[in-house]
Order: structure tokens, then C-alpha cells, then sequence
């Protein structure tokens, strides 16, 4: 049986743009934090790597998704099949979980992510890079129960044992009295901070408490 020219041909071009998209574009992410710092270091490396693009800031590691303009403009040109590269996992999140849910929605539109330390890349784990990000996910999951139980933990070992449990210090019954009284005398607040030391916010605190239960 012969198979038309004109079909082959039509399968070779359908084949090379599934193949394009598949592949997409490499774009990419670099950030320093400090003013001494500069992002000329990362961006070359990412124009070396074949990063046709690549968008770079100045912006502290602990600043939220909106401060961090460049980072939004990058994520906003992505399409499916294109490729985020970036030096390290940590130029897209602050933190492990950042890090991981975003991975997770970028694998979720079919964007590819990629390190140039070789932490990871996406598109080279091809079905596996799920099960990787699932499973980075469900260690992010442990990580924060873990804190959140060894915070409990602390509060629950300070309480047994008398220790701080933060928030405001809770002044003295004997301080909240002298206070009281010394009003009562008519002393004056800047006089009641210099004779009890209590800070005059405090001072306040007392003195407004004691008139809405009288």
C-alpha cells in the first residue's frame, strides 16, 4: 500500500511543530539580595545555558511574590512547554514549601524547571519529574507538621515549667497597685513611670483597665 507525499510531508511538519512545542523556550530567573551584590554573574551563566530570555531583580530573599516584579514578569510569559531556568531552587521561593508548591503548579501547567547547580530538571525526569515534585511536596507536608508540633511542644514546656511564653510581660499585682494608688494620690503619669520604671503605655494599660471595672 503507498502512502501519499503530500500525507508524509503533512506528518513530518505536524511532528516538527509537536516537537517545537514540546520543547518551548528556555527563559530565565536571576536574583541577588544585597545592594554589594549583581545579577551579571547569574545572567550570563543563563545566557550560556541557551536562556533566550532572561529576567533579573534586586530583591530581598524574604520579599512576597508581589515585591518581586521581575519574578511576575517571568512567570507571566511562560507558556506550556517552555522551560524556567534559574541558578538555584531558592530564586523562586522563600522558603521549602514556596519553593515546592511552586514547583508543583508550574509542573501543573506544563512548565519545565531547571537549576544550573543540577538540582533538578524537569524535562530531562520526564514522567518521573511528578512523582519527584509529589514527593518533595509530601516531605514539605512532614516538614510542616514537624514545626508546628515542635512549636506546641515548646509552649507546652514553658508553660509547665514557668518560662516566657512571649507576648506582652505581665506586670505585678504589687506594681499594678503602687500604680493605682499613686493616681489616686494624684501623682501624675510621667511621675508614677519614674517612681515604679513601668513604661508609660503600661501606665495606661493599668489605669484604664481599673476605670472600666470600677
Amino acid at each position: 500500500m503507498k502512502i501519499p507525499f503530500g500525507k508524509v510531508v503533512r506528518d513530518m511538519i505536524l511532528e516538527r511543530h509537536t516537537l517545537s512545542e514540546q520543547m518551548g523556550r528556555k527563559i530565565g530567573y536571576a536574583r541577588v539580595s544585597t545592594t554589594h551584590q549583581n545579577t551579571d554573574s547569574q545572567v550570563d551563566d543563563l545566557k550560556a545555558d541557551g536562556c533566550e530570555e532572561v529576567f533579573f531583580e534586586r530583591v530581598s530573599s524574604t520579599a512576597p511574590l508581589e515585591q518581586r516584579h521581575q519574578f511576575r514578569a517571568c512567570l507571566s510569559v511562560l507558556r506550556k512547554g517552555d522551560q524556567i531556568c534559574v541558578a538555584r531552587l531558592d530564586r523562586i521561593g522563600r522558603s521549602q514549601v514556596e519553593v515546592i508548591n511552586r514547583l508543583n503548579d508550574l509542573q501543573q501547567q506544563g512548565i519545565h524547571v531547571r537549576t544550573l547547580d543540577g538540582l533538578i530538571d524537569t524535562q530531562a525526569l520526564g514522567k518521573m519529574a511528578p512523582l519527584v515534585i509529589g514527593l518533595l511536596t509530601g516531605l514539605s507536608e512532614v516538614e510542616k507538621s514537624l514545626i508546628v508540633e515542635r512549636s506546641r511542644e515548646s509552649v507546652e514546656h514553658r508553660r509547665k515549667t514557668g518560662g516566657n511564653l512571649g507576648g506582652r510581660p505581665k506586670t505585678s499585682n504589687k506594681k499594678e497597685s503602687l500604680v493605682l494608688r499613686l493616681r489616686k494620690e494624684g501623682e501624675s503619669y510621667r511621675s508614677i513611670k519614674d517612681q515604679t520604671g513601668l513604661a508609660l503605655a503600661t501606665i495606661t494599660r493599668i489605669i484604664k483597665e481599673q476605670e472600666v471595672m470600677a
